[in-house]
């Protein structure tokens, strides 16, 4: 089976925890703090807080720029779930947009809408499957309606626009270290912002509310959401491959989007100024179900990213419309893009696709 997702863990990542467990310092910790700058650093901003995962990043970023009780956060509707929960879990409620059909990002243009005609106090711009959303528009929208721009980065490391990398827009960013990320600290998240006083209070809320982390001055309300110094070692050994790791995605995507150029499929747009990370590489097809069937029976995995808008799940049930995200549900389909993909498996891949529409 080729696997829709192939974490790569190596010696650098093992010989780096070893010496955290030989240390015996496994929480937060001086580790925690190198991987913090170094991931700043990477980002081009002044300030990295680490998180225990991208779900607390983002809740802990909505509390650290004071959006909760009263407030509405325009985001999009097709994305994992956590990026609306974080609105939730911080007081505020989320608005949905529709998307934009080539990107299946947050449309600027729906967004722009929604805030001319309601009382909208944030954006959370969303960059699905590692393409950058519109975030020069975002910019301008929230920058003319003073809102505050918050980037859900979950998918997106190494992504950039005009050369400008993701985690450098709006107000904050948040990332996610899941395994199935583009890098991996087992679990975790990185806040990363330009702006010190939100830096700070992340700082605080994910340590308890404290002032100085190694203090018992509890100055605000704040959460358990700390990276331990085990996750930062894994997290600076993958840093490091970062880079080499979007390089073979983007190379193994060009390869599909050329292979798969005369099926019936749709295969995924790259914005002219943007740099697509590729953390999933996700077609569209009216026959989705029966593709997935054939895939399978090649031995090829895949994910569907995501079957069910926000909107319509059960635990947010919202009487709402928003069709071009509602098709693209019904209609994506993600194919293996990992580094780890040899030349024979893109081959398959291609071919088996290739097949399916041939016997369609």
């Amino acid at each position: 089976m080729i696997p829709i997702a192939n974490p790569e863990l190596g010696v650098e990542e093992k010989e780096r925890v070893e010496a955290v467990l030989q240390s015996g310092q496994l929480a937060d910790g001086q580790k925690v703090r190198n991987f913090e700058a170094e991931f700043a650093d990477f980002c081009n901003v002044d300030h990295g807080i680490a998180t225990s995962n991208g779900t607390t990043a983002l809740h802990a970023a909505f509390e650290a720029l004071d959006i909760g009780d009263g407030d509405q956060v325009v985001t999009t509707p097709f994305s994992f779930v956590a990026s609306a929960n974080a609105i939730r879990l911080s007081g505020a409620e989320p608005v949905f947009a529709d998307i934009d059909e080539g990107t299946y990002n947050l449309d600027p243009d729906s967004v722009k809408d929604i805030v001319k005609n309601q009382d909208i106090d944030a954006i959370l711009a969303v960059h699905l499957y590692g393409h950058p959303a519109d975030m020069h528009r975002f910019e301008e929208i929230a920058s003319d309606n003073n809102l505050v721009l918050i980037e859900d980065a979950a998918q997106a490391h190494g992504a950039q626009i005009d050369g400008r990398p993701i985690g450098s827009f709006g107000d904050a960013a948040c990332f996610s270290f899941y395994p199935t990320k583009n890098m991996t600290t087992g679990e975790g998240g990185m806040i990363t912002t330009e702006r010190d006083d939100v830096a700070d209070l992340a700082a605080s809320y994910v340590n308890h509310g404290r002032e100085i982390s190694n203090s018992y001055d509890h100055v605000r309300l704040g959460h358990n959401f700390r990276m331990t110094s085990i996750a930062a070692a894994i997290g600076r050994a993958q840093l490091e491959k970062l880079p080499d790791y979007v390089e073979k995605r983007r190379k193994n995507a060009s390869r599909l989007t050329k292979g798969l150029a005369e099926t019936n499929v749709t295969t995924p747009t790259e914005r002219k100024n943007s740099r697509h990370a590729y953390h999933q590489y996700t077609i569209r097809s009216t026959a989705r179900d029966k593709l997935i069937d054939h895939l399978e029976d090649h031995n090829i995995g895949t994910g569907v990213y995501y079957p069910t808008p926000i909107h319509e799940q059960p635990a947010y049930d919202i009487d709402h419309s928003a069709p071009i995200a509602e098709q693209a549900a019904n209609e994506v389909l993600s194919l293996p893009v990992h580094p780890q993909l040899s030349d024979a498996d893109i081959n398959n891949i291609i071919t088996a696709v290739t097949d399916f529409e041939g016997n369609s």
